[in-house]
């Protein structure tokens, strides 16, 4: 397994956002609704768009990948079973679900693997496309799932820790196929929903409200082929101001959508830093404050704090003066990252949903292993502050969800490496 070298560094300069790959994802899953070309553009070279590839191939696609530009083309085969194989490393190839059962009538899907983060159900996919006319079952690790005809229902997608973006996703992608109408409440309102809503929309799919907790879709006999481009990664964008902070290093951050970021300049700011934003040409550039201030942070659904920054956050408030707080809304297990942290002298303590930060002066280089993704960008933020240099195992998980990050870091200035 490849590991990360890192020291201390300072940076300065641009980076370029790559595609979203939360975006990317669950519009390839909706090439399963037809058999004409699409061409998706700004997709992020990522091994978990590689899987998604794999398992649209077993599907019956015949797929091309050539410079961040995809190409899906059917063979027209009927073929319905995502092998565990594929599915048990991504989560969020369960959206081939909705879409195998609107276009083939059936589906069988292993149930999805992903990130070691905690508990994350499938019940509300379930209990939407059960309200559409499916009849699914569980069975042996597998997602057994048939419908004669779906049928267009008001569908609640609210659940404990409130909506679910991938079931939005599954929900939407069944319901443009079935008859009638479909209401989605309680639908997530996230950026890559709205995304994967103008996909569709492009596809000729009559749906609308998209982005807001109410999604209206009239059911077509079929969809057509189309082109389009994948927004720029928030998530990714995010994990830059968060080095920025961590690093007291000025960074322009280019190709990206600064609407999208709201509750991440709120939080930044009260940290002590300058956002500027320039929306016309895609930029936010970000002026570090000397010393970071203590804040308390809240993870909530879109447009609240994203669950996805966490990690990356609390890695910056290991260096703050003074107590912050975080509390996980989302996944509360989600501090698979505190121990690691705590191994390069960060003052952490878990308590339920909440850890409790403390600031120290330093942080120490150590050898230290990523959980899951984006706790993996955390110990890279942690390692671009820390004394001594540090060694990160188990990067397979960064390389999941961040495009070339090393690469990105070194144009910055960052001393990392990596070791094969």
């Amino acid at each position: 397994m490849d590991k990360f070298i890192i020291a201390k560094s300072k940076l300065f300069g641009a980076v370029e956002i790559s595609g979203s790959k939360n975006a990317a994802l669950p519009i390839m899953a909706a090439t399963l609704l037809t058999e004409g070309r699409c061409v998706i553009k700004n997709v992020p070279c990522l091994r978990d768009i590689t899987t998604m590839i794999k398992i649209l191939e077993v599907l019956g696609k015949k797929i091309t990948f050539n410079n961040n530009i995809l190409v899906v083309e059917s063979n027209k085969s009927k073929k319905y079973v995502a092998p565990y194989r594929l599915v048990k490393t991504m989560r969020a190839s369960f959206c081939c679900l909705g879409p195998l059962l609107a276009k083939v009538k059936k589906a069988k899907v292993a149930l999805p693997g992903g990130c070691v983060i905690g508990p994350r159900p499938v019940n509300l996919h379930i209990k939407g496309l059960t309200g559409l006319g499916a009849n699914i079952s569980v069975e042996k690790g597998y997602c057994q799932a048939e419908a004669k005809k779906l049928k267009g229902n008001n569908i609640y997608l609210g659940g404990p820790f409130g909506s679910s973006v991938l079931a939005t996703a599954n929900v939407m992608m069944a319901a443009v196929l079935a008859q009638g109408d479909t209401l989605i409440e309680h639908a997530a309102c996230e950026p890559e929903i709205s995304s994967l809503g103008q996909f569709l929309r492009e596809m000729g799919a009559d749906i609308e409200g998209f982005g807001t907790p109410l999604i209206k879709i009239k059911g077509k006999k079929s969809l057509n082929g189309c082109e389009f481009k994948v927004i720029s990664d928030r998530i990714e964008a995010g994990t830059f101001i968060a080095v920025s902070l961590a690093t007291g290093s000025d960074i322009l951050i280019e190709q990206a959508v600064p609407g999208h970021l709201f509750s991440v300049f709120e939080v930044a700011r009260k940290m002590g830093a300058k956002i500027t934003v320039d929306n016309k040409n895609k930029q936010i550039k970000v002026k570090p404050p000397k010393k970071i201030k203590a804040v308390n942070i809240t993870t909530l659904p879109y447009p609240g704090f994203p669950t996805d920054l966490q990690a990356q956050f609390m890695a910056c408030l290991t260096k703050a003066k003074g107590i912050s707080l975080i509390n996980e809304k989302i996944y509360p297990d989600r501090f698979m990252h505190v121990a690691e942290l705590n191994r390069m002298g960060a003052l952490i303590q878990k308590t339920g949903p909440y850890a409790i930060i403390e600031g120290c002066k330093k942080l120490q280089g150590a050898e230290v292993q990523a959980s899951d993704l984006r706790a993996s960008a955390a110990l890279v933020v942690a390692g671009l502050v820390a004394e001594n240099s540090s060694k990160i195992s188990r990067i397979y998980h960064i390389d999941r969800g961040y495009e070339n990050i090393e690469d990105k870091l070194k144009k910055l200035g960052a001393n990392i490496k990596r070791i094969k």
